[in-house]
């Protein structure tokens, strides 16, 4: 995680997060920690407050008929774990996401595995619009405690540069 404590007032600090526009650096990797390891309540919970009706994810006799032979954890709860994984290194301070693509699920994901994150960066350019801010893009992939990669996607974010971000003002 990229933390720094900022000073607010003589002998008063906040703790922030993330990366300013100028911190990416194309072709860098960032390894996202802690791991997760998902349970059957996070798979049961997310499953059912989204509305995913679908046995496959929460009635194990259903799912032992399947080829998978158990409860398969909801790809959207992994996307999101992932994702969440890596905001205090690649998003903290994200002013919006612009975008995301080619998001790829390569392997099932099932109750006790643990996960893990790296995010690469792909390309950054400055706002034409925003002088204050630039566009980053990243490729985010997952993987097994194991090294089965079991996602990946790509996501374009509006960045502050330094010094414009709103942890940057003191008076939050």
């Amino acid at each position: 995680m990229v933390a720094e404590a900022k000073e607010i007032s003589k002998g008063r600090y906040r703790e922030s997060y993330g990366r300013y526009f100028e911190d990416f650096k194309v072709g860098d990797v960032y390894e996202h920690r802690p791991g997760r390891t998902i349970s059957e309540s996070d798979n049961t919970w997310f499953t059912l407050l989204t509305m995913n009706q679908h046995p496959l994810h929460f009635d194990a006799e259903y799912a032992a008929k399947s080829e998978f032979g158990r409860p398969v954890v909801n790809s959207c709860l992994t996307l999101s774990i992932v994702a969440g994984m890596s905001v205090s290194d690649v998003s903290q301070k994200t002013i919006a996401n612009l975008g995301w693509d080619k998001i790829k699920l390569t392997s099932p994901i099932f109750v006790g595995d643990t996960l893990y994150a790296e995010s690469e960066v792909l390309e950054k350019r400055e706002s034409n619009s925003r002088p204050t801010q630039g566009i980053v893009s990243i490729r985010t992939i997952g993987k097994k405690a194991d090294g089965t990669q079991f996602i990946s996607y790509e996501r374009t974010m509006l960045i502050p540069k330094r010094g414009h971000a709103v942890d940057d003002k003191a008076n939050y």
